[in-house]
């Protein structure tokens, strides 16, 4: 008789036809959590333990998007989405951290991951991430697929946002907010660098209480919630 494990594991190769979210944690309550969120919207789910064990069973044809814990035990969630990139296979990564950090942020962000989320977080949060995630596969298939369909007559044309398009998206939310005073730019240019705040004070010559009111004002004003969210913000705006 199949163990449970086994049959989860048939379940899901059933599915790898379809765009499927791969979930990647060691941590189990995790993994089962997110399979029953992203099911329950009806996305196709296969889970793995590690990103070893991921990477033994990818297929070529496999499409989706690949969900990742930064810390694992062996190859980290980066160094899996590193690897992805370098092998040019088009499964776009969200990365989930409980033990997040404006360098991690920014690496990942820099390898074009759909986001970055900080656990615990919303599952609305994972259900918009999947879903970008997954639009951009299509795009990339629809784009693809154009050169065949016009061998066989014309077709619609296709647009594709460029990136001073999209700089432009990111922009318009820039201009809605308050601008920030030169201090508080100063402030903000040193947090997305990844100092923190006593070095800070330090670079700037003023005092920690300042520099915290300053970062206070800053991710107010931006709409943001964490030194994380204002990387992803700024990376966004420059095109990363």
């Amino acid at each position: 008789m199949a163990t449970i494990r086994q049959r989860k594991r048939v379940d899901c190769d059933a599915h790898m036809h379809r765009e499927t979210v791969f979930i990647i944690d060691d941590d189990s309550s995790v993994r089962d959590a997110l399979m029953l969120l992203l099911s329950l919207r009806g996305h196709a789910c296969a889970a793995f333990a590690s990103a070893e064990d991921f990477l033994a069973a990818l297929q070529p044809g496999w499409r989706g998007c690949v969900v990742a814990d930064i810390r694992m035990s062996g190859m980290s969630g980066l160094q899996l989405q590193a690897m992805l990139r370098e092998q040019g296979l088009p499964l776009p990564v969200i990365v989930i951290t409980a033990h997040g950090d404006v360098a991690a942020a920014r690496q990942a962000f820099m390898a074009d991951a759909v986001d970055f989320l900080e656990k615990p977080f919303d599952g609305e949060q994972l259900l918009r991430a999947v879903e970008a995630g997954l639009a951009g596969v299509r795009a990339v298939a629809t784009a693809q697929a154009a050169p065949a369909r016009s061998a066989t007559g014309p077709a619609l044309p296709t647009v594709h946002p460029t990136p001073e398009a999209a700089r432009a998206a990111d922009n318009a939310h820039q201009v809605a907010a308050p601008r920030l005073s030169p201090r508080e730019h100063e402030v903000m240019d040193l947090l997305v660098q990844g100092l923190h705040n006593r070095r800070i004070a330090e670079e700037l010559g003023i005092s920690h209480r300042t520099v915290e009111v300053h970062k206070a004002r800053v991710l107010e004003k931006l709409g943001v919630r964490s030194v994380v969210e204002l990387v992803r913000l700024v990376d966004r705006k420059d095109g990363h």
